[in-house]
């Protein structure tokens, strides 16, 4: 799995003009990418990852401040653009393999404590935020 973080002070996704998800920060605004090889235990090891990382003010983790987390899947986290004018997904898992993991980091971040925001997989999301710092990190697991 590959994740994009963001801290932010605000994030929201929108979905056909609804907003479906945001949170008010400190917080992590997270793009979820799955690969072929993914399973539950990486999942449920990314969702740890995710919620004890000192990156908020103070080198501090969302569970030390009970800060708030939006979850996105992002297939095009696993796009190849080496060669050509024209990516490739073929490293992204499809969706029948890619949802339940996705929805595996959200429901163990849950069961961790974190109050979590989503998007709606699949669809053309809409995603606006205000990154704090900046800060911006990929985690592979």
């Amino acid at each position: 799995m590959r994740a994009v973080l963001q801290v932010v002070t605000e994030a929201s996704v929108t979905v056909e003009g609804a907003i479906v998800g945001s949170i008010v920060g400190p917080g992590l605004c997270v793009l979820v990418g799955v690969t072929h090889t993914d399973t539950p235990e990486i999942a449920h090891r990314l969702a740890a990852k995710l919620w004890s990382l000192r990156v908020l003010d103070g080198e501090k983790s969302c569970s030390d401040l009970a800060a708030p987390l939006l979850v996105i899947s992002q297939f095009t986290l696993y796009g190849d653009a080496r060669k050509g004018r024209r990516p490739t997904w073929n490293e992204a898992a499809p969706g029948p393999v890619a949802e339940p993991l996705v929805e595996a980091v959200v429901a163990r971040l849950r069961t961790l404590g974190a109050h979590v925001e989503t998007g709606v997989f699949g669809a053309d999301m809409k995603v606006a935020l205000v990154n704090d710092g900046p800060m911006t990190l990929v985690v592979d697991m």
